[in-house]
Order: structure tokens, then sequence, then C-alpha cells
């Protein structure tokens, strides 16, 4: 009897001993690991000291479907349960749960899970013991760090207004912890899907209005992930208020990594332009289209259905016509069947300056080579140093001068205000824009260069006729001294090309050669198209009074091809023909003093030069040379006006060979 009834006693000794060496508290464990001769026993991290407890044990409470709650000691219901296949699965999936977990050092457990651990402090301290990993885990891990670097700046990181010791949001708000996968895995997909319903939880009325736009219905209604959700939009973690300029600008940018036709037709729009130099006062994608609730045209409560879109353009256009409807927001000259006027237009002005430039560039090239080769023989002629006794000839009175200088330098500055739009995908129209002190700026220097420009262009035109009817009896229309293109410039055209291929001599001219008849209409074709396309485009509400919108279109086209046309051929044809030819390098200052060497006069028209001389009426064109003064002044002037030219046409080149394809 005494051996049976000291078995439970003995039981209770064994049975007590094992739970004191297996499960109390860890200095025990710690006690007991010291008296079998280990520093520290098997169960515990070798680095830390801390208790291993396998994520099985966890999972096998937090696992089991049957018991996805727990009630605490408070009386509190929560949610308890983890997918075991998830948190397997995911990027943490060989992560001990006590990693992040850390207050749990015993199962089962009472006390809530806390997590002390920081997501940012963990992955940053991982990242530094990783970084000089030889298999690039570092990389991966680097990119983390650097989505962490963008969350710390955001608006989700910062303070909340109503708690300061909070953030508005963090990692775990964002990001189910148990079931992060890494890039192309189905939680990434998952996760996608479900994004809008996350950002939801906290931005509720964005979210109710989103799930009645196109892209909701597609998300959270047929699982489409190809569809934009609130992330494709706002990015993931450098996310902003939406009314601070640069998430304007993101968020603009980010609808054409979807919708790339539409802001390729965008960004040739001045809206566009604008937006893409940094500058947020010109319509945006989301100004028209909604924010959230973005519909498609046809859908009658769209802000871009034909019966809202004059009030959409009325919150910039106030009391915008009715022709504004027929403006095409997204129309381009690569489709003939949706917009043939566009097409037509576009090609006309892409054949015209090919034509031109294509002529002129050849003319010069073989001129250049034909007046190279002359010099190198003697035939060409040799400009004498200009000395006191050396006789000119009045080529140009002092109003065409400042005809001509007024004109100059409001093309300058029309070409570096309108270039910086047109190229605004260029680095340098960045810089440029800043300098001339933001868009509204520019605005006003462009229309003030393009008034001087047409007052400039009337002026002249008022004096050549005013001269015309002046001497109305002895004026004819086709007489050497007329600028009106005549059959005799035909035949020069022809003499000239000889003279190229060596089959003739340097035909001679009169008082205006065929090129410089061709300066001189351009600019009338010029100012007309223009000034014309321009002043549409300045007075839009006036304009759409009176025309349909899609002459903004044409206006646009028309203004900025022509435009370049003009620019090119300026700083190239035109340079070429006055200043940079082998006989008139490096410049020439006529145009600015008004006055020619008589030898060099003689050489350049001397079909004018004989009929003068014949008629006697050579003396009275004969003057003194041009003061010392006025020759450094124009010289000056000529190397100011070209360098600009030169420098013009370099960021012309630049941003005409960079264009998006």
């Amino acid at each position: 009897m005494k051996n049976i009834s000291a078995r439970p006693l003995v039981w209770f000794i064994f049975s007590a001993f094992f739970l004191m060496c297996s499960t109390p508290t860890q200095s025990a464990e710690s006690g007991v690991g010291m008296l079998l001769g280990e520093a520290i026993p098997p169960g515990f991290d070798p680095e830390t000291g801390k208790r291993i407890i396998p994520n099985q044990r966890c999972l096998k409470c937090h696992g089991d479907e049957n018991e996805k709650t727990d009630t605490r000691d408070d009386g509190s219901i929560v949610d308890i349960y983890v997918e075991p296949h998830k948190i397997k699965d995911s990027v943490h999936g060989k992560q001990d749960c006590t990693n992040c977990h850390v207050t749990v050092t015993r199962v089962p457990h009472r006390e809530a899970p806390e997590v002390v651990v920081g997501c940012v402090e963990c992955h940053r301290q991982t990242w530094a013991d990783h970084k000089d990993d030889p298999e690039g885990r570092h990389e991966r891990l680097g990119v983390v760090v650097e989505q962490i670097d963008s969350f710390m700046t955001s608006i989700h990181a910062r303070p909340n207004t109503r708690d300061q010791s909070s953030t508005n949001a963090t990692c775990y708000d964002c990001h189910d912890a148990h079931n992060i996968g890494s890039l192309g895995s189905h939680q990434r997909a998952e996760h996608r899907l479900e994004n809008p319903e996350v950002c939801g939880a906290c931005h509720r009325k964005q979210l109710s209005a989103y799930r009645e736009s196109d892209h909701g219905k597609a998300v959270l209604e047929k699982g489409d992930s190809e569809s934009a959700v609130c992330s494709d939009c706002h990015t993931t973690h450098d996310i902003d208020s939406p009314e601070g300029g640069s998430v304007m600008l993101t968020i603009t940018e980010n609808c054409g990594s979807c919708h790339k036709d539409a802001q390729k037709s965008y960004r040739s729009s001045y809206h566009g332009q604008v937006n893409k130099l940094g500058y947020t006062h010109s319509a945006k994608c989301f100004d028209c289209h909604g924010g959230h609730k973005v519909r498609s045209v046809d859908d009658p409560t769209s802000t871009i259905h034909l019966d809202n879109r004059l009030e959409t353009c009325n919150k910039c256009h106030e009391d915008a016509p009715e022709g504004f409807l027929g403006f095409h927001a997204h129309g381009h000259g690569n489709d003939f069947e949706k917009y043939p006027g566009i097409w037509i237009v576009t090609k006309f002005m892409q054949l015209l300056i090919i034509g031109v430039l294509g002529f002129f560039w050849v003319h010069v090239i073989l001129w250049f080579y034909r007046e190279y080769q002359d010099r190198k023989a003697g035939k060409s002629f040799a400009h004498p140093r200009p000395g006191e006794d050396t006789v000119y000839v009045r080529r140009f009175t002092a109003t065409w001068r400042w005809i001509h200088l007024l004109f100059a330098v409001s093309t300058m500055i029309l070409v570096l205000s309108g270039t910086t739009l047109l190229f605004s995908h260029t680095a340098w129209a960045g810089i440029v824009m800043a300098m001339l002190g933001g868009p509204e700026v520019e605005a006003i220097l462009h229309r003030t260069a393009a008034t001087i420009w047409i007052g400039v262009f009337l002026l002249h035109f008022i004096l050549a006729m005013s001269n015309i009817m002046r001497n109305r009896d002895t004026f004819r229309w086709f007489a050497p001294s007329s600028m009106v293109p005549n059959m005799q410039d035909l035949q020069d055209v022809g003499a000239m090309f000889s003279w190229f291929f060596g089959r003739r001599e340097r035909p001679n001219f009169d008082r205006f050669t065929y090129w410089q008849k061709f300066d001189y209409w351009a600019p009338f074709w010029g100012a007309a198209v223009i000034g014309f396309s321009g002043i549409m485009l300045f007075a839009p509400k006036l304009t759409a009074t009176f025309l349909p919108g899609w002459i903004f279109n044409i206006a646009t086209i028309v203004h900025a091809e022509e435009a370049l046309l003009a620019t090119m051929f300026l700083f190239t044809v035109h340079f070429f023909n006055s200043h940079f030819r082998p006989d008139r390098f490096p410049m020439s200052t006529i145009m600015f003093t008004g006055a020619v060497p008589l030898e060099e006069f003689k050489f350049e028209h001397r079909v004018e030069y004989e009929r003068l001389k014949a008629s006697g009426e050579l003396e009275k064109c004969l003057i003194k040379p041009p003061s010392e003064a006025m020759e450094k002044g124009s010289r000056a002037l000529s190397v100011v006006l070209i360098f600009a030219g030169l420098g013009l046409l370099t960021l012309v080149f630049i941003g005409y060979l960079t264009m998006p394809s």
C-alpha cells in the first residue's frame, strides 16, 4: 500500500522537475542550461538569447479555421486567424513570428502580440547587414529602403492632425504583413485589386466616387487588374496632398502610363506643354476628365460628354461660347478618318517645310562649293580693307535699317519664347522658361514681341504703299528696283545652278536678286499665317464666337510649323546668303550701316551698277564711308545677332531631333 500510495508523489515530483526544465521563465531555463554546461540552451537564438517559438506552433492556434476569433480578458473580440499558405508564400514566410511580435515569449499567451519592431527600422537594418552581399540580395533590399525613404517624406508619414503621437498611415495600414508578395506573385495581383478598398478604409468619399467610375467598375466589379487603381495615379509610397503642384504633375504624368496616345496629343497642346515644363495653372487630365469619377465620353454623366463639356471648359475659360465644343482636345494629324482637316493641314505644312528647306539647303551647299572653288582659282571677289578714300554706295536708308533691326530682335524673342513651349520636352526648355519668369511672363513677352513684329510689318507695308502712290506715275511693278518677282528672276535661278555645276561664269544681278526677293516675300506669307493664327489663339473666346472649335487645332499646327520653318530658314539660309558665304564671311554689316563699298557693289549688283553709270545716276548714290563708331557698332551688333541666331538654331535643332515619336 505504501508503494502504491507513493507513486503519485513520485510522478508529481518528476513532472514538476520536467516542467521547470522545459516551460517556465527564460532565467530558469538559462539556469538549467548552465547546469548542463551550455551557455545558451537549445531553442534560443544564439545572438539575442530570445526564446525561439516555431511558426508551426503559432499557427496551431492562429491557423485554425474553426477558431478565427478570440475573446480578450476585457471582453473584446479580436481576429486571430492567419491563412497558413499566405504567410508561407509571402516574403516574410521565412521569418519567425516573434521577429515582429517580440512581446510573445511563450505559447499559449494571453497578452496581445504587440508589434514593437518597426518595419522601417527592420528593413533598413537588414539592408545594412546585407549591403555587401555578393549574391545581389542588397539590391532587392535597397529597393525597399528607397520605398521607405519615399514613405518617410509622404503625407502618410506625417503626424495625424488629431493625434500628434501617430502618423496618418503606417506600413501595415496598407500592407498585410502576413501576405506580402514579391513582384509578379499572386499576392501582388491580389493586393492590386484590393488597393482601392485598402485606401478607401480612410478615404471613403474618394472610394465612393471611384466605385462609380470606369476604372472602379473594371477593378472592383470585373476584377480587371489592368485598369487604374489608387496607387497608379497617386504612386505607392511618395504620396502627398493632391493640392500640391508636384502631385498634380505626377498624377498627370501617370495618366500617360496607360493612355499613351492621349498623353502624346495632350503634350502637343498648350495645356500639355505648360504642364510638361513643371507648371500647373493650365488644364490637366483630371481638370477635364475628373479625378476619381472618370467616365467615358459617351456616358451622359461624364464631364467630357458633349452635353457637359462646355460647363467643364467654363471652369477655366469663363463664358466660353459654344464654338469651344468643336475643339478636338486630343486631335492629331496622324488619323485621316477621325481628323481629316487636321491631317490635311499637317501634311501640307510638312511638305512645305521639306520643299522650302530642301531646295534652299541644296542651294546653300552648291553655292558654298562653287564660290569656294572660285576663290581658290582667284575668280571671286577679294574684299579690300576699307580705307578713308574708299567710295561707298548708299544701299538702305535709316528707316529700312531700323525696320530690319526691330524685325530681327522681335523675331528672336518670338523664337525663344515660342520654342520653349514647342520643345517643352527638352531640358533646356525648363531652364529658359524659369529664366523668363514662368509661362505667364513668357506669354506677355511673346505677345509683346508679336505686337512689335506685326507693327513693324504693317509700318513697312504702309511706307511701301505710300511710296508707290507718291511715285505712281513712274512706278513700274516689274522694274529693276521693284521687289516683285519677274521672268528675269527665273532665268537667274537657272543661270545660278549652271554656275554651281561649272557650266558658265557667275551670273550678274540687278538691284535685288531672286533670293533677296524670296527673303522679302517670305515674311508676307509668314506674317499672314503666323499673325492670324496667333491672334486666334490669343483671343479664343472671340474666335470661337465666329468660328468652329476645330479652328484652334488648325491654328496651333500652322502657327508652330510656320514659325519653325521661318526660324530654320532665317538662321541657316538667310545667314548663309548674307554672312557665311565665302565672299561675305565672317559677316556683312551692310544692313546696319546702309552702305556698301563701290567695288563690292559692282561685283554683287553689276547690272544695276552699269545701268546707273550709263544713266549718270551713279554719282547721286555715292556717299562717304561710315564713321568708325558706326562700323564698330555695326560689327558688334552683327556679332550679337548672329550668335543669338545660331544659339536659337541650336536649341531648335535639339528640340526637333528629340521630339517624341
